[in-house]
C-alpha cells in the first residue's frame, strides 16, 4: 500500500531531484516516524525526547531497482547531519554526551547482507552485534573514541603498539570505513587485544534503519523493537521468505498504513534487462514464456547470455546458482573433475565459500577478529596454499580490506551419493568453508556479483513441482532472487552439461580487480 508524506511539507524540501515520486511519498512516512525519536528531517535537528515513547514499525518495500538502498544511504546522511549519533559496527561510546543524544545503527540480518552494506560505504553492522555489546579495555575505549570523533577527544598517547605514524594510518582507514576494528587491524592491533568480554545491551538506542528485511524472522523483529524505539525496515517481497515461516516474511503483518511500496523504477535502473526480467517475474507468467523472453532480451543484448552447457572458468569465480542441494553437489564434482583435481588436494584459486566460524565460546573475541578480517558467513575466498601450521589455509577473501590472509579452516567438499564430506584442511575450530564452484539460490540470498550464472533446470524442476509460496510459484521466487543476483551480466545455463575450461585453474588474477 502506497502512503502519502505527512500533511507539514516537512522533509519534501530536501528530496534531491532525482528521486521519485513514490521514494518521495516513501520519506513522509519516515519522517513521520523519526518525529517520535526526537529527529525533525525539515529542520535538520534531533533532540532527544523526554519519558517514555510509544515504539513506531514502519516499511518501505521495493522490488530490484527501486532504489531502497539509495534512499537509506540518503537517510544515514540526513540523520548525521541532523546531529543524530551513529552507533558503529563495534564500537558504541560510552560518554554521556553520548547517550543523552539521538541514536541510531544500520543493522542487517546476516554478516554477508551487512557487508555488502559496506562495500557501498554504509557503516553496517549485524541485528546479533546490536543485540550485544562489548565490554572494552581501557585503551581501545580511548582509541574508538578518537577515531570516531578526533575533533571532541584527545589523541590518545602512549599506547603500546602504536605509534603516532600509526595513529594516523589508522584514522586515514577508519574515515573510509566507519569500523574502529578494522582500522586498528590495519596498524596490526586485533580486537581480541581489547575485547574483555560481552554483554547483552541493557540501553536502547533510539533508530535503527534495517536492510534486507525480507531475511528477517519474527523473533529477530522482535529483538528489533526491543533495541529500537524506532524501526524502518528496508525489504523486497518477492524475494524468499525464512525458512520455517510459511513463505510470510515479518513486515508483512504491520498495518497497511505503515507499508509503503516503491512501484516505480528508479531512474538509474532504467533500461536493465536484469530488472526488466525480474520484473516480468512478478506478472503471470510460465516458465516457458520466460524462458523466451530471455530469448528475445539475449538476442539484442549482450547483458543477458544464454548458454547450453554450465561455464567452468566462470564457476571458478563466481558460483552456479541452483535450486536443489544434489545439484549443487553434482555442478562442484563435475568442476572438480573437469579440472582434473583428486579427492586429496585443493588448488590454488580454487574457489571457497565461507559457511560461518566454529568457536568455543570463550573464543568469541577470535570470532570478532576472523569477521572484521572478512571471514563472514557467505563470503567468497579463494584458496591459495597450506598455511604455516598445521589446519591452517592462505586464503584470499574477496572484498576484504587486506584480502590474503592466513587462518584456521575447516574445507568441507561434499560429494555425489556420499554421506561424509572430504575434508582437504580440518583444524580443530576455526573458520568453516564450503565449495564456492556452486550455491543455492537461497544460500545467495543477500550476495551480489558483476556476473551470475543461473542453472535453467533447476527452475525448470522447481516449476513442475508446482510448489507455491507466499501466494507466488516458487520457482518464480527463486527466478527473481537468483537473476537478481546479477550486477551486470546474466548467464542463463540451459542443460546438463558443462563447458571445460579454457584455462587452467589459477590465483594470479585475484589481485587484478574487484570480484564483488
Amino acid at each position: 500500500m502506497t502512503t502519502e508524506p505527512s500533511d507539514d511539507g516537512g522533509a519534501q524540501a530536501l528530496i534531491p531531484p532525482e528521486f521519485s515520486e513514490d521514494q518521495a511519498a516513501a520519506i513522509g512516512l519516515i519522517a513521520d516516524a523519526l518525529s517520535r525519536a526526537g529527529v525533525n528531517l525539515a529542520a535538520g535537528n534531533a533532540k532527544k525526547l523526554k519519558g517514555e515513547q510509544e515504539g513506531k514499525t514502519v516499511a518501505v518495500l521495493g522490488k530490484a531497482g527501486s532504489g531502497k538502498t539509495h534512499l537509506l544511504a540518503w537517510l544515514v546522511d540526513q540523520l548525521i547531519g541532523c546531529g543524530a549519533t551513529q552507533i558503529v559496527q563495534e564500537f558504541d561510546s560510552r560518554k554521556k554526551s553520548a547517550k543523552k543524544a539521538v541514536t541510531f545503527a544500520v543493522v542487517a540480518p546476516t554478516n554477508k547482507a551487512a557487508s555488502v552494506l559496506r562495500t557501498r560505504g554504509v557503516a553496517a553492522t549485524t541485528i546479533h552485534r546490536i543485540l550485544y555489546s562489548p565490554l572494552y579495555d581501557p585503551d581501545y575505549e580511548a582509541l574508538a573514541e578518537w577515531l570516531s570523533d578526533p575533533a571532541a577527544n584527545d589523541r590518545p598517547d602512549g599506547v603500546a603498539g602504536v605509534s603516532a605514524d600509526a595513529l594516523d594510518r589508522a584514522l586515514a582507514f577508519y574515515q573510509r570505513t566507519k569500523s574502529s576494528a578494522a582500522a586498528l587491524a590495519s596498524v596490526g592491533l586485533r580486537g581480541a587485544d581489547f575485547i574483555t568480554g560481552w554483554k547483552r545491551r541493557d540501553e536502547a538506542l533510539s533508530i535503527g534503519l534495517v536492510d534486507e528485511a525480507s531475511m528477517l524472522d519474527e523473533r529477530a523483529l522482535d529483538d528489533l523493537q526491543e533495541v529500537f524505539s524506532v524501526v524502518i525496515l528496508f525489504g523486497d517481497p518477492a524475494q524468499l521468505a525464512p525458512v520455517g515461516q510459511s513463505g510470510e516474511m515479518a513486515f508483512e503483518k504491520l498495518p497497511a498504513a505503515d507499508r509503503h511500496a516503491l512501484s516505480r523504477v528508479h531512474r538509474q535502473a532504467k533500461g536493465n534487462p536484469i530488472i526488466d526480467l525480474a520484473y516480468a517475474l512478478q506478472d503471470d507468467i510460465e516458465f516457458q514464456a520466460f524462458e523466451r523472453m530471455i530469448e528475445r532480451i539475449a538476442a539484442e543484448d549482450e547483458r543477458v547470455v544464454i548458454e547450453p552447457r554450465v561455464n567452468a572458468d566462470l564457476m571458478a569465480r563466481s558460483p552456479v546458482l541452483v535450486w536443489r542441494n544434489s545439484t549443487r553437489i553434482r555442478l562442484i564434482a563435475a568442476f572438480r573433475a573437469a579440472h582434473g583435481l583428486g579427492d586429496d588436494a585443493l588448488a590454488p584459486g580454487e574457489p571457497l565459500i565461507c559457511d560461518g566460524v566454529e568457536l568455543a565460546a570463550k573464543n568469541r573475541d577470535k570470532r570478532v577478529d576472523l569477521e572484521q578480517a572478512g571471514l563472514v558467513k557467505g563470503a567468497q575466498a579463494f584458496w591459495l596454499g597450506p598455511g604455516k601450521k598445521p589446519g591452517f589455509a592462505r586464503i584470499y577473501v574477496a572484498g576484504a580490506p587486506s584480502p590474503k590472509m592466513s587462518a584456521a579452516a575447516i574445507i568441507q567438499i561434499e560429494k555425489p551419493g556420499e554421506e561424509e564430506p572430504f575434508i582437504p584442511t580440518a583444524a580443530r575450530q576455526g573458520a568453516v568453508f564450503v565449495h564456492g564452484a556452486a550455491c543455492t539460490v537461497h544460500k545467495a540470498q543477500g550476495s551480489q556479483w558483476p556476473t551470475v550464472q543461473v542453472f535453467a533446470p533447476d527452475l525448470f524442476a522447481a516449476a513442475r513441482a508446482g510448489r507455491v509460496e507466499a501466494g507466488a510459484p516458487l520457482w518464480r521466487r527463486l527466478a527473481y532472487v537468483a537473476i537478481t543476483r546479477a550486477e551486470e551480466k546474466l548467464v542463463w545455463a540451459t542443460r546438463y552439461a558443462l563447458r571445460r575450461p579454457a584455462e587452467p585453474l589459477a590465483a594470479d588474477d585475484l589481485d587484478a580487480g574487484p570480484l564483488l
